[in-house]
């Protein structure tokens, strides 16, 4: 027999829903940000353990992102159109089972297949953490609930490189994936149960759209992660970033002729999402470039375990932490362009300091205000970009605003990977300790110019935007 709930009994039971929405949506957030950067204080044990190269490196974080990028828009789609309860549940079985496959690769080919299938999950996860809670929580308290997801997603970035040290070290690498597993494996009857299913305003599915934006983000993401292989100039290279924008064109002009388009075109009129997309992919271009550099910095070059790394790391990572909540309340007051425009300012100094100071002596002591202050700018980035994309549209669409978000910031990774690398192995090398040094301060010289680039496409955008 069913029961039928007075509205007061229904509102007595929604801040409890909301509460395991938040839980349950914070931690989804929660795995996907920590397996960007988890692989990053693993890479010497698996550059040792399993043979893995240089261009094999990259591929255990670029494959994760590759896929991240690309189906990122395709997850937000299908959770509008099937529900969103149904498909957050279906990509965390995705991810899970990615996961266990990553923990039980036997060599690197195998490791770099499953990462890719662990990205897919992911990219369906991510936009429907943000979607969920922006639907279960009233107006009044959106604002609040989204800083927290921000501060739950900075805290998977900057618990990463630690927890991942710590587990190399201490159990096996395998193990950063396996924990995957049994947090995975206790959400999903829990999000089937808890989580309320809604669907977005489309009734149609924007097949079309879907596959466009799918092969566009794939040939853009393509051509940096084979650059460094092949060469930048290559056929192959040239060719994947020339296909890769024409059909991102098509995309964009389907999109504008398609009655129920999955990212509508006038969103990008907005100065608020249009500016937050230009940042947080200039930003993540730096950030997870550097981050693949700093890690064998402290490990390669200065001789410290993969935990000693990790601890050494939270001088930066854990900036954001502290950062971001400041950072969302005073931008409610003042706005959120001049966090992120400073926020790309201090990422930018502090990486150039960065490597204005590291060389085979250098101390910690002597790392440790560089790393502070380009966290303090990621933490201001952190803590308003989301905001601002998912500000700037519908609530209905707060899916679609992440996951262009989300997206543009996994191709800006994949993006800063891949120049680094390249950077690196062009000044300097594995060889020795001086070439060691030789290529990371140039690649670490391109991790600071990369904000300020940033910076100067923000103020271009601006001019660009109608009535500006």
């Amino acid at each position: 027999m069913s029961v039928v709930r007075t509205r007061g009994e229904r509102d007595a039971v929604r801040p409890v829903r909301r509460g395991w929405t938040l839980v349950l949506g914070g931690l989804g957030a929660f795995l996907c940000s920590l397996d960007v950067v988890v692989v990053a204080t693993a890479l010497p044990t698996l550059r040792e353990e399993l043979g893995a190269t240089l261009s094999d490196l990259e591929w255990t974080i670029n494959g994760y992102n590759l896929a991240f990028a690309c189906l990122m828009l395709t997850g937000a789609a299908l959770g509008d159109r099937f529900g969103r309860r149904r498909v957050y549940v279906l990509g965390l079985g995705v991810f899970v089972a990615a996961s266990a496959a990553c923990a039980s690769s036997s060599d690197v080919g195998e490791l770099i297949a499953a990462r890719v299938v662990e990205g897919a999950g992911a990219a369906v996860l991510l936009p429907l953490t943000l979607t969920l809670i922006s639907d279960a929580f009233p107006a009044g308290e959106r604002g609040a609930a989204i800083g927290l997801w921000g501060g739950v997603t900075g805290l998977g970035v900057a618990g990463g490189p630690v927890l991942g040290g710590a587990i190399t070290e201490g159990l096996a690498w395998q193990w950063i994936f396996w924990i995957n597993v049994p947090v995975g494996l206790v959400m999903i009857p829990l999000s089937a149960r808890l989580l309320r299913e809604s669907r977005g305003p489309r009734p149609q599915l924007d097949l079309v759209g879907l596959v466009l934006a799918a092969l566009g983000m794939l040939a853009l993401t393509w051509a940096p992660v084979r650059a460094p292989v092949v060469g930048w100039g290559s056929p192959e290279v040239v060719t994947a970033f020339v296909t890769g924008g024409l059909v991102l064109l098509g995309f964009l002009a389907w999109e504008r002729r398609v009655l129920h388009p999955m990212l509508p075109m006038e969103y990008f009129r907005s100065p608020g999402f249009s500016v937050a997309n230009v940042v947080i992919f200039f930003q993540f271009l730096s950030l997870l470039g550097a981050l693949f550099m700093i890690t064998q910095l402290f490990q390669t070059g200065l001789g410290n375990s993969p935990y000693e790394a990790g601890l050494r790391l939270l001088v930066w990572t854990a900036m954001p932490m502290l950062v971001a909540p400041l950072s969302g309340v005073l931008a409610d007051r003042v706005g959120t362009r001049p966090f992120m425009l400073g926020g790309l300012v201090l990422q930018a100094v502090g990486l150039g300091w960065l490597a204005a100071v590291a060389d085979p002596g250098v101390g910690y002591a002597s790392l440790v205000p560089p790393l502070v202050v380009a966290g303090t700018g990621i933490g201001m980035i952190f803590a308003t970009t989301a905001s601002a994309a998912t500000a700037a549209v519908p609530v209905d669409d707060t899916g679609v605003a992440a996951g262009t978000n989300t997206a543009l910031r996994e191709l800006g990774g994949v993006f800063g990977v891949a120049i680094l690398s390249a950077v690196f192995a062009h000044n300097g090398g594995y060889a020795s300790t001086t070439a060691f040094f030789d290529g990371v301060t140039a690649a670490l010289w391109v991790a600071a110019a990369a904000p300020l680039a940033g910076v100067a496409a923000v103020l271009t955008v601006e001019r660009a935007l109608p009535g500006r």
